[in-house]
């Protein structure tokens, strides 16, 4: 049998269909608007920082990482020029730590900014539904020369928050 003058293929060859449009990701879901036309918004708003620097580590909840994250926070302040009392620093992110870490969940968060004179200390336990850690806590922190400390609580979990003198 002949298969003709390309041998039993297709003559000219085929060529190959164009690439498909890569999948985008999907948009993010637009806030639903409430009954009466307005859009809804939160109470509360998440952890924002603007104008100033700042830091975050994700913590494991082990024994060792208070004192850890302690030494962290004492060389990132140096790291911004600031010669910080290590001994209070490390005091004051241990206790937010191992407070933090006490709540139980899976997750942990360190969060750092500066602004002279100041640095914020904000630990995130991602454990919604928690109700507010004990005043002695916050006695505490204030024991150890803060300027000020607190603590709210929301959807993604409470906070600790102490604001030190550099």
């Amino acid at each position: 049998m002949d298969a003709g003058p390309g041998g039993g293929r297709d003559y000219p060859p085929k060529t190959p269909p164009p690439p498909k449009k890569p999948v985008a990701p999907p948009f993010p879901d637009p806030p639903r608007p409430r009954a009466n036309g307005r859009v809804a918004t939160r109470d509360r708003r998440r952890v924002m920082m603007t104008g100033r620097r700042g830091v975050n580590w994700p913590l494991e909840r082990r024994e060792w990482t208070p004192a850890v994250t302690g030494r962290r926070v004492v060389d990132q302040l140096r790291a911004w020029g600031y010669r910080p009392d290590e001994e209070t620093v490390a005091g004051v992110v241990s206790l937010l730590v191992r407070t933090a870490a006490a709540d139980g969940g899976t997750r942990v968060s360190l969060h750092l900014a500066d602004e002279r004179p100041h640095a914020l200390v904000l630990v995130l336990n991602h454990c919604p539904g928690m109700a507010a850690p004990p005043d002695q806590v916050l006695r505490d922190l204030a024991a150890l020369g803060v300027a000020d400390c607190g603590t709210d609580t929301g959807e993604d979990g409470r906070r600790l928050w102490a604001l030190l003198n550099l």
